[in-house]
């Protein structure tokens, strides 16, 4: 599964890193708590398209894209959710919705919100529902090179 091609891809590029096995669970707290990992440090993939095209924006768990900010951050003219049709055949290697944020393994680009670069390490989906890499999140930017902007505002109940 992508998780064998994810560490292929860390080992080779000599990435220190930590799979972590935890029970199922399916939104981004409940996986971060599962899994002992603090929601800040926990970065979620969400899905979204940017003027037609695919994207990745990747943020705390705590957090929810603001497609706004996302769409001034990539210069686009349209930001909009993705739906699963959309993006459900680009990742046949994942379970839905536990995408790991590297769009570089997939053709997409990545915007990471600026809250994550105020953590040491990130863990993230690793492409099931019970899998979570962490790592170091410099080594992380160094991979992916993502463009990191302010994408996230915070839940508010």
């Amino acid at each position: 599964m992508i998780l064998r091609k994810l560490r292929e891809f860390l080992d080779q590029r000599h990435v220190k890193h930590v799979v972590i096995s935890h029970s199922p669970a399916y939104t981004a707290q409940e996986i971060a708590q599962a899994a002992h990992v603090h929601g800040e440090q926990f970065a979620k993939t969400t899905i979204v398209k940017l003027d037609g095209e695919l994207a990745m924006a990747v943020l705390p768990a705590p957090e929810k894209v603001d497609l706004k900010l996302l769409g001034a951050a990539a210069r686009a003219i349209q930001c909009e959710l993705a739906s699963e049709s959309d993006f459900r055949t680009r990742f046949p290697e994942c379970e839905l919705g536990a995408m790991p944020p590297f769009g570089n393994l997939f053709g997409m680009h990545v915007y990471v919100d600026e809250a994550l670069t105020t953590e040491k390490n990130i863990a993230f989906n690793a492409g099931t529902h019970t899998e979570l890499v962490q790592m170091g999140f410099a080594d992380f930017l160094g991979l992916v090179k993502p463009k990191v902007a302010r994408i996230s505002a915070t839940y508010s109940s």
